[in-house]
């Protein structure tokens, strides 16, 4: 019988500045569990990603990531709490209900990458 289960699935996240988008998702709350070769292992409960030392000019322009919460009104407070907009000059978006069953926010990084951190609804 041949197995085909998949353990986990990472996307590889552009950064303009390797450290300043590091510090970025830390202070997002993000852990930090590796970092070495130019590629840091971020996690936030089971979901993860890997962020890469490279960015191609178009690259973060054209890259989202989809982070699928239980509570947006949550991660929006602790986004605009840990002061990432100030701090980095990004942009936070208001939480909005989608087409989709959704309610989400928009939150661009450092380089460009654009985040929709969302909720399920009924």
């Amino acid at each position: 019988m041949t197995n085909l289960r998949v353990t986990e699935i990472k996307a590889f996240v552009p950064a303009r500045d390797f450290e300043l988008s590091k510090q970025f998702y830390r202070d997002l709350g993000f852990t930090m569990a590796s970092d070495g070769g130019g590629i840091a292992y971020f996690h936030v409960g089971n979901s993860s990603f890997l962020l890469q030392d490279f960015c191609d000019e178009t690259l973060p322009e054209n890259f989202a990531m989809h982070l699928l919460v239980e509570d947006v009104d949550a991660w929006w407070a602790r986004v605009k709490d840990s002061g990432v907009a100030a701090k980095y000059g990004v942009t936070v978006g208001e939480i909005e209900t989608q087409p989709w069953r959704m309610r989400d926010f928009c939150l661009i990084d450092p380089s460009g990458v654009l985040w929709r951190i969302a909720q399920n609804v009924d």
